[in-house]
């Protein structure tokens, strides 16, 4: 199997932690930013990730890739819906944590960002989103308080490192790839538990957090 993704998105994290906990071998491909070619000839739109099936198919939808492979698995993870409270954090989170991710992440030499084509394609398209990045930039100290809060909150949710109810379930896929795209925020607070939960996904899944070169 091949996955196309972005090492900076969470959407394709989700697809990288399936297959990275139920030990399947993978091709990996991280496209440019600015490569619409190639996602457009797969599957008619930019949009990834995308897994290219044993059969050479293609799919997209990270939560459906998510659960064709596990269904494939003798050892299914996802067993319950995300808990209401978890829902109701994902909600309030998202209304502004790429205010702090998207002026951030094409700073630490991720590989869809080598070229400057790239990064002028993600911020002009980004920028659309959240606003002029170097505001958000000076804006920093305001959401990182924001997130702070929440990520105390997600403290007092975190059930144990091995998994935000207790085991892996579905509420890995949405809250571990927002945590690792925080992990670039320097200065951000982590609970303790919070960050130990961070590094043991991590380390099931092989997927590096961002810490080291946080910005």
């Amino acid at each position: 199997m091949k996955l196309y993704s972005y090492d900076h998105c969470p959407f394709c994290v989700r697809a990288r932690m399936i297959l990275g906990f139920h030990n399947i071998a993978f091709e990996h491909i991280i496209l440019a930013n600015d490569d619409e070619e190639t996602p457009i000839r797969l599957i008619d739109k930019k949009m990834l990730p995308i897994l290219v099936k044993a059969d050479g198919s293609a799919m997209a939808e990270s939560m459906d890739i998510v659960r064709f492979i596990d269904a494939q698995s003798e050892q299914a993870l996802l067993k319950q819906a995300p808990r209401p409270q978890v829902q109701a954090w994902l909600e309030n989170i998202g209304g502004y944590y790429n205010h702090l991710v998207m002026p951030r992440i094409t700073r630490i030499g991720l590989a869809e960002f080598a070229d400057d084509s790239a990064i002028a394609y993600f911020t002009r398209k980004k920028t659309e989103f959240i606003g002029d990045f170097a505001q958000n930039l000076d804006d920093s100290a305001l959401y990182i308080e924001k997130a702070s809060a929440d990520l105390a909150a997600l403290d007092q949710l975190l059930v144990s490192r091995e998994g935000m109810n207790g085991n892996i379930d579905e509420e890995d896929f949405y809250i571990f790839p927002i945590l690792r795209s925080l992990s670039v925020v320097k200065n951000l607070p982590f609970p303790e538990r919070v960050q130990s939960y961070m590094q043991n996904i991590s380390e099931k899944t092989a997927i590096p957090l961002f810490f080291d070169r946080a910005v």
